[in-house]
């Protein structure tokens, strides 16, 4: 609403001079739900911001009971209304009405509403807390055979064994790009090359590695677990080496007793989970975290339970797999179509009829349930001590809903109850919203409102690189829409810890989005991934990632100039020794940035200007605020932003920080002076800016 028809609003309505809505705000953080994790039992309250001396009520409906709300506090700029619901023990919504006049507004998760909208009001969470450390972290995802080699003696050797249809194939050059299929392929990146990279890693900012699986299995991704009690040793160490590898000609698993002893073999298995324990240690030294990739909704076909290849038949110390035999301790931890197909049986179930992914089957076997939830407390205890899981196609896992969330209230009981520190992260796409009620998820790799709008907005490309839609570049009513609701669907603990990604290992490479193409490996080839990338547009996304809510996450390479059409192609080594070092000193820059200021440590958020290609947000605490502004146009913008919305009064200070645009970037200190509660700003095309300003 343009300001002329705000002032007659407020004139037919007999309402104060102006009603502020833009002053008006709360939201679930510390400073306007206290304690913003409160335990079963605790007394909490509510704040709710208005311009000072701008509205008659406030009233906050608590599951449909309406409080009054008291007017507590009042400064210069705002008044602040209180509430204070007593011994919370249960789960419970809440959104604030608002009267000035004859107008009642309301406000949820969605700010200003006409209306009461409940599936968009706050909530409160007794005894749902998140980890500390994750609030605001900066994490880094390693794909692990495609980051670094750091002990050759483990690498995958030609022939060793068959997978899906091809031998597996060492590949001796490390800068060649992937082939179009890829999973038999191995780089010879491991954990000691993580290790061997940790300085490095601490040196860039990172407080928290992800692991992509790490677990035995037979393709360079390991989603298809063979044994979830074991590190692979390709990725540990392998202390016993004997046996063949196969011939040409010889399709058959069960006569590769090379793969076989490196693979089942305990003395191979025990040292590689020693290597992890190693990792994990050097990682603590540093103050660092690391957690881990748990693929529970289906195994591989290799994996010890099915041994549809037939190595663990026969071996020592392993029972019949579900395929091998019908009388298999296993059998129930899959479904089988034909039950008299035994013996080697194929007919099970396979995750979206992948035969090399067969589904588990939770609701037959309560014994595959418990094992799993040992799984899950095993590697975040003594002796290995990971810092939680992220878990693979989560919403996936079970044959029904309410299956799916039961396993997960176990399995955050289970993993909870061994590490209270440990955090649960889900992959997830689409709406959350039922799995991060408190009792499942910590969060989730942050999709909806992070990777996609930022790609649209940015880019114009989809974020595999399918699709260009011209309609959503640079379109700032999608993206703040976008962000607007899919954040709405979580509650605030779980926004800070989010994973906000730019890429991934099964989306194309963010820098490679940067030049608007649509495309894959099998259709423009790998050097069109390089081709017309847009560093500006690059910096300016890493600019986004380190001032958003959440803990922003590098996909390893991105900081070094990595391209990459999508999987295949995204999961291309890192450049050791010809890295981008002017965009791994940005990365740098943005991280100190970012832990630097505590508005995007934890503050909270606010959209201050949205037009074509061009957006401003804040972010606020009690003591500090800050604004950023994204232009991707070709053309110079002037803007006024209205920080006063932030609490910044009229002749204070706003310092840039700094400025990106598509020739560089620079950290030079300059002053911004607010002026009639605005700061104008001149910003450059194809820039980012950063300006930060104390409160008090």
């Amino acid at each position: 609403m343009k300001r002329g028809s705000l002032e007659l609003f407020n004139y037919i309505y007999n309402l104060k001079p102006i009603v502020n809505f833009g002053a008006m705000f709360s939201d679930a953080s510390e400073n306007y739900m206290i304690p913003a994790e409160p335990l079963p039992g605790d007394d909490v309250t509510l704040r709710f911001r208005t311009a000072s001396d701008n509205v008659d009520e406030v009233i906050c409906v608590v599951d449909g009971v309406r409080h009054s709300m008291e007017r507590v506090r009042r400064e210069r700029i705002f008044d602040y209304y209180e509430t204070t619901l007593h011994s919370i023990t249960q789960r419970c919504t809440y959104y604030f009405e608002i009267h000035v006049g004859n107008l009642t507004c309301y406000y949820n998760k969605l700010f200003i509403r006409k209306d009461p909208e409940p599936e968009y009001n706050f909530e409160i969470v007794p005894g749902f807390d998140v980890p500390d450390w994750a609030k605001g972290a900066v994490f880094y995802q390693i794909y692990v055979d495609r980051f670094c080699n750091g002990d050759m003696s483990n690498d995958v050797v030609d022939n060793e064994y068959c997978y899906i249809g091809k031998m597996v194939h060492a590949v001796k050059d490390w800068n060649k790009t992937p082939d179009p299929m890829d999973v038999g392929n191995f780089y010879g990146g491991d954990l000691q090359g993580v290790i061997d990279k940790l300085d490095y890693l601490k040196d860039l900012g990172v407080d928290v590695i992800y692991l992509n699986p790490i677990f035995v299995s037979p393709s360079n991704h390991k989603y298809d677990i063979q044994d979830y009690d074991y590190v692979d040793p390709h990725f540990g160490r392998i202390v016993y080496d004997e046996g063949n590898v196969l011939a040409d000609d010889d399709v058959e698993n069960k006569n590769s007793s090379r793969y076989i002893n490196r693979v089942t073999d305990k003395r191979n298995l025990e040292a590689s989970n020693e290597v992890f324990i190693e990792l994990v240690e050097e990682v603590h030294k540093r103050g660092m975290k690391i957690i881990l990739d748990g693929v529970f909704n289906h195994s591989g076909s290799f994996n010890k339970w099915m041994d549809r290849e037939r190595i663990y038949e026969g071996r020592p110390g392993y029972e019949p797999g579900a395929y091998v035999s019908k009388d298999s301790p296993y059998r129930n931890f899959y479904k089988f179509m034909d039950q008299d197909a035994w013996p080697y049986n194929p007919t099970y179930d396979g995750w979206w009829g992948h035969d090399t992914l067969p589904k588990l089957n939770y609701e037959e076997s309560q014994k595959l349930h418990d094992y799993i939830m040992y799984i899950g407390q095993k590697w975040v205890s003594p002796p290995f001590n990971a810092d939680g899981w992220r878990l693979d196609v989560a919403a996936d896992l079970g044959y029904s809903q309410e299956y799916n969330h039961r396993f997960w209230r176990d399995f955050r009981t289970a993993v909870k109850a061994a590490n209270p520190d440990a955090i649960i992260l889900a992959e997830h796409y689409e709406n959350a919203k039922s799995w991060l009620r408190g009792d499942e998820w910590d969060t989730i790799m942050n999709y909806g409102a992070f990777m996609e709008p930022i790609t649209w907005f940015l880019t114009g490309v989809e974020k595999h690189s399918d699709e260009f839609r011209g309609d959503f570049l640079g379109n700032p009513d999608i993206f703040f829409n976008s962000m607007k609701y899919y954040m709405a669907s979580m509650n605030h603990s779980s926004v800070e810890i989010a994973m906000n990604e730019l890429s991934n290992h099964d989306h194309s490479r963010f820098l490679t989005r940067t030049n608007k193409k649509v495309g894959r490996l099998h259709t423009l080839g790998p050097e069109a991934a390089g081709e017309d990338v847009d560093y500006g547009l690059m910096r300016m996304a890493v600019a986004f990632q380190m001032t958003w809510p959440g803990a922003p996450t590098i996909y390893y390479g991105d900081e070094a100039g990595v391209v990459g059409w999508t999987d295949p192609d995204s999961r291309r080594t890192y450049p050791w020794g010809h890295e981008n070092h002017e965009l791994i000193q940005f990365h740098k820059d943005m991280i100190a940035i970012h832990k630097g200021y505590e508005a995007f440590m934890k503050g909270s958020l606010i959209f201050l200007h949205g037009e074509n290609k061009c957006i401003a947000y804040g972010r606020f605490t009690e003591d500090e605020a800050a604004v950023v502004i994204l232009n991707s146009d070709y053309t110079d913008k002037m803007l006024k932003i209205h920080v006063r919305h932030l609490g910044v009064r009229n002749n204070r200070t706003m310092k840039r920080v700094m400025l990106c645009d598509e020739h560089g970037y620079t950290m030079d200190d300059q002053i911004c002076m607010t002026q009639n509660n605005l700061m104008t700003v001149v910003v450059p095309a194809q820039s980012a800016a950063v300006y930060v300003g104390k409160l008090k």
